[in-house]
């Protein structure tokens, strides 16, 4: 048994894309992870542990200056690229992040990752810091003098800028103020200014979380070190080698070579360690400069990579537990808490970890957006009808919203013949604001009267040297070869792609609702840009529904209309490559 039974304080350091995550941490342990990542961004899930003694000579002076006492072993860092870990670390472990920095670049201010980290925080009550970055690209800013010392109009920028965040975090609820002003920060956000490129304001910054660290957890870092460990996944990845291994990060108890373990996945997985391994102090467990060291066993905090067999199916964000099948029950109870399935009108909800279901469905909850169904994994066919089904009663929530899950190509295909809509991003509160927009654009859309028009077959060709506009919207002369469009449609591409809306159809400099066979018009397209998606010479044809083409009037069609209408079924078809479906729509157009 280890002498010490107070663990480390697990530290998430959030924020928005490229403010400076990864850079902060990177010059605390002095490597070069970020630039050894795409473009700089961080792709994965990382963990640092930092020692106390590090932590030390990193602050210097200032540790002496403060008189500090403290019992803590180090930090455990947690690096993420979104909320996804964070909020399976709380909800999963209890007070597993004891404490969050968000990183916020002080010239850009609160982003929408930074906003859904502060709801997550706010939601979770968990104290944190914000680190305000890059006051080294303040105009003037001298890295060799602290905030006082610089020139007037320096300092008058950096406040500027500085009010504002406070200003914006006042919005959600926290009062805040520079740490040096802050006498109780339990009532108070600290903002410590730094550039963590050049490492100024570190020291400051990591003096106030082993400030905070004695502030608020007092007796809650205690462990009992032979109890059985428990953790949550942060990543499942293969290693040459050892096979499909799984990053964890470890809160509570112990963990031995040969221990048996049960791993969250559709059904859980009860299987034997065959070895555990952890990066050096100061490395990184996704990226480690040197080899994992082999462990007999570890203790909480702690970062390891676990080797198992039959892990193939674990899913990121999940727990760990140690112990045999008595546990088995507990993890399929998790099961059915997370994977929402409820018989009531509601939007599909996807997500790629659990962590990030759970948060996408605490927001739509809290924005009164009901939920008819919430999985992990890709939109499939099955999860289109399903929304199909719901949007015959209520077309605003026959919707799937999916968050960083990709969409099967014949779900695709589903999807747009039955006019169903996804929103797909990587950042929640952008799903949200995209749904909440395209909703009140469809009410205003009915209280306008253009919801309901069919869409008739028609070809149209854009023609050369007649772009007016690329993009935003794209604005090109279009020459009407066959039938009759109308704006509002979206456009297909001859293979079957679907791109752009008519946002707007001139003839002659005036506004027109609708371009037939001969005419020569001006159309606006939104979403597209020509040379990109569309392009001079191309053939487009109206995209039509499996509705449209059911509602159509074939009895006053023309030969010439109806032969376009054959080329946009046979177009669908191609495009869609199952045999049920083309028996389905040979059944309604046996012409």
């Amino acid at each position: 048994m280890p002498s010490a039974k107070v663990r480390e304080p697990i530290i998430s350091v959030l924020g928005h894309v490229d403010h400076g995550k990864t850079t902060l941490l990177d010059w605390i342990r002095g490597s070069v992870v970020a630039s050894r990542e795409a473009g700089g961004i961080t792709q994965h899930i990382g963990a640092t542990e930092v020692p106390f003694e590090t932590l030390k000579e990193i602050c210097g002076n200032l540790f002496d200056a403060f008189r500090l006492k403290t019992d803590i072993r180090g930090m455990l860092f947690i690096d993420t690229p979104g909320h996804e870990a964070f909020i399976n670390l709380r909800r999963r472990g209890g007070s597993v992040a004891d404490l969050a920095i968000l990183v916020v670049d002080i010239n850009e201010g609160l982003m929408p990752q930074s906003i859904e980290a502060i709801q997550i925080l706010k939601h979770y009550k968990v104290p944190f810091i914000v680190a305000a970055n890059k006051i080294d690209r303040i105009s003037g800013w001298n890295l060799e003098n602290d905030l006082n010392s610089q020139q007037e109009h320096v300092r008058k920028e950096f406040y500027d800028k500085f009010y504002s965040l406070v200003g914006k975090l006042s919005e959600y609820g926290f009062e805040s103020d520079l740490f040096s002003q802050i006498g109780d920060f339990t009532k108070q956000i600290a903002i410590v200014p730094i550039s963590a490129k050049h490492g100024k304001g570190i020291p400051e910054l990591l003096m106030v979380l082993i400030g905070m660290s004695q502030q608020y957890l007092t007796g809650k870092l205690s462990i009992d070190p032979n109890r059985p460990a428990k953790g949550t996944i942060l990543e499942v990845k293969e290693e040459k080698g050892l096979g499909t291994t799984i990053d964890v990060i470890l809160y509570e108890g112990v963990i031995k070579k040969g221990d048996l373990i049960i791993v969250r996945a559709k059904e859980p997985i009860l299987t034997k360690v065959k070895a555990l391994l952890r990066p050096k102090p100061l490395d990184e467990i996704r990226d480690p400069r040197d080899k994992f060291s082999h462990a007999e066993k570890i203790y909480a905090a702690a970062g390891v990579k676990i080797a198992a067999p039959g892990l193939e199916n674990a899913i990121a964000g999940s727990p760990v537990y140690v112990g045999g099948r008595e546990l088995l029950d507990k993890i399929s109870g998790e099961i059915q808490n997370v994977e929402i399935d409820r018989d009531m009108l509601g939007v599909i909800v996807k997500a790629d970890t659990i962590g990030s279901l759970e948060a996408l469905i605490k927001i739509l909850q809290e924005n009164g957006i009901p939920i008819k169904r919430g999985t992990i994994g890709k939109v499939s066919n099955s999860d289109v009808i399903e929304a199909s089904a719901v949007k015959q009663e209520n077309k605003f929530l026959g919707v799937i919203i999916a968050f960083n899950s990709r969409v099967l190509e014949p779900a695709e295909q589903i999807a747009r013949d039955n006019e169903v809509r996804i929103f797909r991003s990587n950042v929640i509160y952008r799903l949200l604001e995209d749904y909440e927009l395209w909703v009140r654009e469809e009410r205003d859309k009915e209280r306008k009267g253009l919801v309901g028009v069919v869409v008739t077959p028609a070809k149209l060709i854009l023609m050369p040297d007649r772009v007016f506009r690329q993009s935003k919207p794209a604005i090109i002369g279009v020459k009407v070869v066959a039938g009759e469009f109308s704006s509002g449609c979206k456009l297909m591409r001859e293979d079957g792609r679907v791109v752009g809306r008519v946002k707007e159809i001139q003839s002659k400099g005036e506004t027109v609702k609708s371009a037939k066979a001969g005419e020569e018009v001006a159309v606006a397209i939104e979403n597209v840009t020509i040379g990109r998606q569309l392009c001079e010479g191309d053939t487009v044809y109206p995209f039509m529904s499996n509705k449209d083409v059911e509602r159509v009037d074939k009895e006053t069609m023309s030969e010439e209309e109806k032969s376009v209408m054959r080329e946009i079924l046979r177009i669908k078809k191609r495009g869609s490559g199952m045999d049920n479906y083309t028996k389905r729509d040979n059944k309604i157009h046996p012409w």
